[in-house]
């Protein structure tokens, strides 16, 4: 399962709590992130979050970074039955990079399907939150990295990009208000998993 969604919406704040769930359950829970998640990909990802480069040298990043991951740490994962918990994973770069940076959405594609082989998420909850929100909420928890800088309009361009995902692949995602207080997206949160038998 992923969480995804634009920064600031919250989404991270309620990892912990899906993944006390799963563990009260007995299930082993492994959670992780993207980028990161292995100790090339976590180097990666410092580079991606504090370097200047241009769209494609960052979704190229972010798939080397997710090949590592997948190989490294996911794949063995779901050999051995546990369940992965993974903040962030590929909407997240054709949201971010395909309709936040306008880069190709082919060779995104092209890279998703080399990268992954196929492997998506069984359920991806996308924290969905009006773009200045999001901004006053990161702007109250920490200093911005390169990408949390960006403009409004970029993260009303991520926002559609999630929109978009989420319309071609409804089966896979479930849309969750973001604004409410923590109490209140957490109910969606749980409603969604109980909805699934999860």
């Amino acid at each position: 399962m992923t969480v995804e969604g634009i920064d600031g919406a919250g989404k991270t704040s309620h990892v912990d709590a899906i993944a006390e769930r799963w563990l009260a359950r007995g299930l082993e829970v492994l959670r992780t992130r993207e980028p990161g998640g292995t100790p090339l990909a976590e180097a990666l990802r410092e580079l991606f979050l504090h370097r200047r480069m241009d769209a494609l040298t960052e979704a190229l990043l972010v798939f080397a970074a997710r090949r590592d991951h997948l190989v490294q740490v996911i794949e063995p994962a779901l050999a051995r039955g546990a369940v992965v918990l993974c903040d962030r994973f590929t909407d997240a770069t054709f949201a971010y990079q395909g309709s936040g940076r306008g880069f190709d959405q082919g060779v995104l594609a092209q890279l998703e399907a080399w990268v992954q082989q196929g492997r998506q998420p069984d359920l991806t909850l996308w924290f969905d939150l009006d773009p200045a929100t999001a901004a006053q909420r990161r702007a109250a928890a920490r200093t911005a990295d390169r990408l949390e800088a960006e403009s409004l309009d970029f993260f009303a361009r991520v926002r559609a990009g999630y929109a978009g995902r989420a319309a071609a692949d409804p089966a896979r995602f479930a849309r969750l208000e973001a604004g409410g207080t923590l109490e209140q997206v957490r109910a969606q949160v749980l409603a969604v998993l109980e909805a699934r038998g999860w």
